[in-house]
């Protein structure tokens, strides 16, 4: 072992235990809430060929290689990586499977994945996301968008209760692909010679540059004229939360047979969505978006994160209609991803969210002294046979020091247990001390588990 200090690795966070109580709960909420709609949970492996890593050649840079110390092969690694999403391993596990899934397919997946980007706050080289998909075997119909969306919404909706984890609020902000590639093709910009993506690509740049580049970039990148380039600004700054965004989209008088589909979908995506929102979490068409990636066919969505828009879109994903295709037969899908390190990593490395204690005891089973370590343990035992999580003291101290460990910890209880069999439990919070049977006694429901603890200036 090498001497001193070792220094923190930059963009593999690691947290402490009452941080990663955090966690803990966040992934145990987004677990229950899609089990809730039906979704199965798969795990794929960690590495992935290099030739479905890089089928998105713009994310070549960031993948991390799989190699043996001492490899000799002229690649100098095995012709593996580290998965950089989950998306292009659930394609390949679809793909695998597809003989003993049933379609459509639903899954979710919680995992970490890697990515050897610049580290920056919100974002890793290291960390976990979330991610929810159906999958359909040759069609896939358009009700799955929705139900998509409105089961993200409801896992945002239960994050962000006082009563669960009590994070920030949410805005999902949502689009349509086809609505914004058919205002393209009815403003007469050409899709042969790539004129509709490239400006797609630019408009998806709204957020990181100011509105004169874009302008700029339209012009030289996609070749519109500055009519169209007047037009194409005027759809992206269209926003409402209701399905009012329709009408001012006509108001431009473009038509085309692909825009009235994509608004069609989008209407009735955000009509379906809008009786799960609330103050904290909201639906949101932005006709900006558009989601820069090639394969989004149909429905995008962003997510941004209320007082924190230094992050950026912390969940976000899309209608894709070939997630995968063995030559036969074509698997279209939907899914969208919460970037779960993305959220909780600020907010916990800032103070604003932590576990109420360090460990999951409820009970520190007091030490009188050493000889009484087995009958500690027994007591121990009988509270744990009734699901309520224990320690006894680490050491036959004083009791004043005992109850003080326990705070330390925040541990809520102290039990203990006089010379003649008597036992007692003492609430050290409120001081409160009543006797109890430790084969019958339940403390109260809100003190089984850790509580999330959350400050005012989120």
């Amino acid at each position: 072992m090498s001497r001193g200090t070792p220094k923190p690795l930059s963009g593999f966070p690691e947290f402490l235990p009452a941080q990663r109580e955090v966690e803990r709960q966040v992934i145990e909420a987004l677990s229950r809430t899609f089990e809730l709609h039906g979704f199965a949970n798969i795990e794929t492996r960690a590495v992935e060929p290099l030739d479905q890593l890089l089928r998105k050649g713009e994310t070549s840079k960031e993948v991390y290689l799989l190699r043996r110390l001492h490899e000799e092969s002229e690649e100098g690694h095995a012709g593996m990586g580290l998965h950089f999403d989950l998306t292009v391993p659930f394609a390949r596990y679809v793909l695998e499977n597809a003989g003993k899934l049933e379609f459509p397919f639903r899954r979710y997946q919680i995992q970490k994945v890697w990515r050897g980007e610049r580290p920056q706050d919100g974002r890793f080289r290291e960390f976990v996301q979330a991610d929810i998909d159906i999958v359909g075997q040759g069609e896939l119909p358009f009700h799955h968008d929705v139900e998509v969306t409105r089961v993200m919404l409801h896992a945002l909706g239960t994050l962000t209760s006082p009563d669960s984890i009590g994070l920030p609020g949410f805005t999902l902000q949502v689009n349509n692909r086809k609505l914004i590639q058919g205002f393209y093709l009815g403003l007469g910009i050409s899709e042969d010679d790539g004129g509709v993506e490239n400006t797609m690509r630019v408009i998806d740049k709204l957020d990181k540059m100011p509105e004169a580049k874009i302008r700029e970039l339209l012009r030289d990148e996609a070749g519109l004229s500055d009519e169209q380039v007047d037009q194409c600004l005027a759809l992206a700054a269209i926003s409402a939360e209701d399905d009012s965004f329709a009408d001012q989209v006509r108001e431009l008088g473009v038509t085309h047979e692909l825009l009235d589909e994509g608004l069609d979908e989008l209407s009735a995506l955000v009509r379906a969505c809008a009786p799960l929102g609330n103050d904290r979490v909201r639906i949101r068409a932005e006709l900006k978006i558009a989601r820069g990636l090639d394969y989004y066919t149909g429905t995008v969505f962003e997510t941004r994160l209320d007082g924190h828009d230094n992050l950026g879109s912390i969940c976000s994903g899309g209608r894709y209609d070939a997630l995968a295709d063995d030559g036969r037969t074509t698997y279209p899908g939907v899914g969208i991803s919460l970037g779960l390190s993305r959220v909780l990593v600020p907010l916990v490395n800032k103070g604003l969210l932590v576990a109420d204690r360090t460990v999951p005891s409820v009970v520190l089973v007091a030490l009188p002294d050493e000889e009484s370590r087995v009958a500690s343990d027994a007591i121990a035992d009988s509270l744990r046979a009734n699901g309520v999580p224990c320690e006894v003291a680490a050491s036959a101290q004083k009791f004043g020091k005992q109850i003080r460990y326990a705070e330390r910890r925040g541990i809520p209880f102290v039990w203990f247990t006089d010379r003649d069999g008597n036992h007692q439990v003492k609430d050290i919070r409120s001081g409160e001390q009543v006797d109890a049977d430790p084969q019958a006694w339940l403390p109260p429901t809100n003190d089984l588990k850790p509580t999330i603890v959350r400050t005012d200036n989120q």
